[in-house]
């Protein structure tokens, strides 16, 4: 069994941490699998996903943390016309920091349910806004209703 759900988000900051757990949570919990794997991605190259505590001062540490590590002011290659979008590259810095946090993350479904740490947070990242951006959250896995294994 399968069920694949698309979420688009609006994000209000160049960079910024949004909570899509309870998302995550929603769809694992309608979805009618109950023993599996949960598989999160965005589906863009200037964000990133990231599992952490959910902390309003952490969130904070982190885009702070990821703006210090790729400084906007650096010669990057990547500042250039760019043909094939007609106008200039700027956003260097926001495909570097997405390179270094990945665009995916899986979490096991047991009795229907993500399985998680109590503090664990799955935050949607982003690096080039504010945009719209969407994410995809494919359950994949075994239906309930009997049937289990010994």
């Amino acid at each position: 069994m399968s069920v694949l759900r698309r979420v688009t988000i609006l994000t209000r900051k160049e960079i910024e941490l949004v909570d899509i757990t309870p998302e995550i949570v929603r769809t694992v919990e309608s979805s009618g699998v109950e023993d599996g794997t949960v598989f999160v991605l965005s589906l863009h190259t200037t964000t990133g996903l990231a599992v952490n505590e959910g902390l309003p001062d952490l969130e904070a540490d982190i885009a702070d943390f990821l703006a210090g590590l790729v400084p906007e002011e650096r010669p990057y290659r990547h500042a250039r016309f760019l043909h094939s979008d007609g106008q200039m590259a700027i956003n260097a810095p926001a495909h570097l920091r997405g390179s270094m946090l990945g665009f995916e993350a899986f979490f096991p479904v047991a009795g229907g349910k993500i399985v998680k740490g109590s503090r664990q947070t799955v935050y949607f990242v982003e690096l080039d806004g504010p945009q719209e951006r969407t994410f995809a959250i494919h359950v994949v896995g075994e239906p309930g209703g009997g049937g289990g294994r010994d």
